[in-house]
């Protein structure tokens, strides 16, 4: 069953008010096999289609396997560990970014397609679904098998969907399927210089 949302806030609790879509956004390896209506589906990357870029250049795009024949080319590239779960995910993404303009080399790519998909997980959960982000996967072979030019990097791979039961997962998964601590925020931020405490 899907953790609910009171459960969540009491397994991460936050030091400083936020808004709960902050909190409720984890990475669950439980899904559903349970379709995501197609409306719903692009309004998770409408939401992404309004990260900020630099140069409004919005290098991201998105390579979506929603058929079952789509999601079989994308299994070809998945390392066993990962597609031991995610199969039953609706929906697999990868995550490409553009690294030239016209001008050159795009140094941002990176760091702008992060924010497209901040964004997208963000909306995800306001959806009621769920993303697992990956890069247990064969990038080489991903490129070859999605036809990805060399000039955009392959940054990601993601399942999508409705968060399923914990006991649905392989041996050895079920216990993990907790959200993950995460780091207080005075071992992140730094005031001035690196390493000077905020």
């Amino acid at each position: 069953m899907a953790i609910a949302q009171d459960l969540l806030a009491q397994q991460r609790p936050t030091a400083h008010s936020i808004d709960s879509v902050n909190v409720n956004r984890w990475s669950p390896r439980s899904f559903l096999e349970k379709a995501i209506p197609e409306e719903t589906l692009l309004s998770v990357f409408e939401a992404a289609r309004f990260a900020p870029s630099a140069f409004n250049f919005q290098p991201w795009r998105f390579i979506v396997a929603a058929s079952p024949e789509e999601r079989e080319r994308f299994y070809t590239f998945i390392g066993e560990f990962n597609l031991n779960w995610c199969k039953k995910a609706p929906v697999l993404f990868l995550i490409v970014s553009n690294t030239e303009t016209e001008k050159g080399p795009f140094p941002s790519h990176a760091f702008d397609t992060g924010a497209a998909w901040g964004t997208l997980a963000h909306e995800a959960v306001r959806q009621g679904l769920v993303t697992h982000a990956m890069t247990g996967f064969d990038f080489a072979k991903a490129r070859e098998a999605l036809g990805i030019p060399e000039s955009y990097a392959i940054q990601a791979l993601v399942a999508i969907g409705y968060q399923g039961p914990s006991d649905a997962l392989p041996e050895g998964l079920a216990e993990r399927e907790v959200p993950s601590p995460r780091k207080p925020v005075q071992e992140v931020l730094f005031q001035g210089t690196f390493g000077q405490a905020f």
